[in-house]
């Protein structure tokens, strides 16, 4: 691990250039760094309770989930479904209690760095967004999560982490969790089907301060050796759980479309938690990590949401991750499956299969997208073992959930100095 006094001359030096992307003097030639984006399911119902399940090292999921990132081994991980306390506590309880000890002969996995912020899950909005008929103000209630800005039963449930082994410059962190779906121009506002007024499920009073993203999206600079990648990190709403409105599969679109202008020089209407306008310096490095619950070919997901990411110019064309007990599940769960037109290899997500119950079976969810600028690929995966695999329980034959309904997904990429 890098000394602190080599931490600060790369700090120093980055925030001299500002957000541009490009690599510090002391820059090597090339790094490969490992990224991973992990859906942990380390949510809980009521507030507190993950820090008291972290508190001691003998939770069986959080065993297996630490187990997984320490199988996989990324340099750098962005957790979902963490929930978020002021002070990191349930953080640095995983990091020290699971994460740095090894489980089943694994190595310890040891962040030095990691980012947290609020996020607007469990966030109360004081408006009726659900419109039931009331705005419900105390937290713990479906009542009160379907009125927050985004869903939680209280606040921070369902938010996210990121821990590296490289120095996160965080003078030039941005963080966009205010930033209003209304200032998205030509924004997917939900349409009331009742009436006859366009873009009105939600009252005007609502959308005056109607968040975008249901979490947070973040631009968290990564400092490796060869130079600054930028982490961008989201997890937006399923789009499910909604009505003809369809307001959780438009919102979704419009956070992954976030993205897509962010780094594709259309972003000059977004602005960030502090103020400052703008998007991604031309040529910046970025990955772009996350659940974003959305399949390129199958589930509910609203047309064309993912693929404004896969198809801009920004992002370089590589072939998806793949897993072996992906495809070998596909065929022995079947059900919803066997209608499925993606590759079932490239699946992320293991769910219902049975489609009378509403199952969707397994998805395509979770990515790890990188630029054409700086970046490319020596290797790719998702961590999904088969029956036979010496690792197959640390996801299980399916239900109960063994440690996550999603699978982790990680790619090696070369940092270049150009």
């Amino acid at each position: 691990m890098r000394g602190l006094f080599f931490a600060a001359i790369i700090l120093s030096s980055i925030a001299a250039c500002g957000r541009t992307g490009e690599a510090p003097e002391q820059a090597a030639p090339q790094q490969t760094v490992r990224f991973a984006a992990f859906n942990a399911y380390l949510n809980r119902p009521v507030a507190g309770q993950l820090e008291t399940d972290l508190s001691t090292p003998v939770n069986v999921q959080a065993q297996k989930v630490a187990e997984i990132i320490q199988r996989v081994a990324p340099d750098v991980i962005l957790i979902s479904e963490f929930d978020y306390d002021a002070e990191g506590e349930s953080l640095r309880l995983f990091r020290e209690n699971y994460l740095e000890t090894g489980w089943n002969g694994a190595d310890p996995a040891v962040y030095s760095y990691f980012f947290i912020a609020p996020v607007n899950t469990g966030e109360p909005s004081g408006r009726d967004l659900d419109r039931n008929g009331q705005a419900v103000a105390e937290p713990g209630s479906r009542e009160y999560g379907g009125d927050a800005f985004g869903y939680g039963e209280f606040p921070g449930q369902y938010a996210m982490a990121i821990l590296s082994k490289f120095p996160i410059d965080e003078a030039n962190i941005r963080t966009f969790q205010t930033f209003r779906w209304k200032d998205m121009p030509g924004a997917l506002i939900p349409d009331d089907p009742a009436t006859p007024a366009p873009d009105d499920w939600y009252s005007e009073a609502a959308l005056a301060d109607f968040r975008l993203s249901s979490k947070s999206h973040w631009d968290v600079p990564i400092v490796t050796d060869a130079g600054v990648v930028h982490l961008l990190a989201s997890h937006p709403t399923p789009p499910t759980f909604d009505g003809e409105e369809d307001r959780n599969g438009k919102r979704n679109h419009d956070e992954i479309r976030f993205w897509a202008d962010y780094i594709s020089g259309k972003g000059d209407y977004i602005y960030d938690d502090a103020g400052a306008k703008g998007g991604l310096a031309p040529n910046a490095r970025f990955v772009i990590m996350g659940d974003m619950n959305a399949d390129p070919h199958d589930g509910d997901a609203y047309p064309g949401a993912i693929a404004q990411l896969l198809n801009s110019a920004a992002v370089r064309e590589a072939p998806f991750p793949k897993s072996e007990g992906g495809a070998e599940q596909a065929v022995l769960q079947g059900g919803s499956n066997l209608a499925h037109e993606g590759d079932p290899s490239e699946d992320t997500a293991d769910f219902g299969d049975d489609p009378e119950r509403g199952g969707v079976g397994n998805l395509h969810l979770d990515y790890v997208l990188f630029s054409k600028a700086g970046l490319k690929e020596t290797g790719s995966g998702v961590f999904w073992p088969g029956p036979d695999d010496e690792h197959y329980m640390l996801v299980g034959p399916g239900y109960p959930v063994e440690s996550s309904d999603h699978r982790l997904v990680w790619r090696d990429l070369v940092v270049t100095a150009d």
